[in-house]
């Protein structure tokens, strides 16, 4: 085996918060944190990262001052074993903007766009993580063949701790909850 071949001893053993707190931003990026093990997230499309930033730059215009919309930073789902993920779109309390980690609590709002190689991790697991952490709304953005993104929505249903379908739409999503808000995504 060659030096460039050894991967590094963290990513072999559980991470702690604390430890995770002690990493900087740069080694932070790129990854989440599931059962207190480091998961390497692919580099994402330009595509990808469009459909994000548009679908965040509407949400942060209509959710009004209460609301902050933005994009890739860690959402804290739970301390032991540590989870965190880094939904592509969070939408947060706005007076939460300085607290860190941000906790679901804090959190109305994530979205996720579909990649070659997470649909799986975006269509069940993280769907089922942010429903058990409390999450009201979670969105899911896939790219389809025809070009024109579709955008799922789902509603938690507090009671039963899952997501609700909801409406399906296929490049301008047009919603009234959480608030009203329009954006077209197919305009790339």
């Amino acid at each position: 085996m060659t030096a460039e071949m050894v991967t590094p001893a963290w990513m072999h053993e559980q991470v702690t918060a604390e430890q995770y707190d002690s990493w900087t931003e740069e080694q932070c990026e790129g990854i989440e944190i599931v059962d207190g093990m480091v998961v390497v997230s692919p580099s994402a499309s330009q595509r990808h990262d469009r459909l994000a930033r548009l679908l965040a730059n509407a949400l942060e215009d209509a959710a009004g001052q209460d609301w902050n919309a933005d994009t890739d930073f860690d959402v804290r789902l739970q301390d032991v074993p540590l989870s965190n993920r880094r939904p592509d779109v969070v939408v947060y309390r706005a007076d939460t903007l300085d607290v860190v980690p941000t906790r679901p609590e804090h959190v109305l709002l994530v979205a996720e766009v579909v990649s070659p190689g997470s649909e799986t991790t975006d269509r069940i697991v993280k769907t089922e993580q942010y429903a058990k952490a409390g999450i009201a709304f979670y969105w899911r953005v896939e790219q389809a063949a025809t070009g024109v993104p579709l955008v799922y929505t789902y509603v938690l249903d507090p009671a039963a701790g899952v997501y609700r379908e909801g409406d399906v739409f296929a490049g301008v999503v047009k919603v009234s909850a959480p608030f009203p808000v329009e954006v077209d995504l197919g305009s790339l």
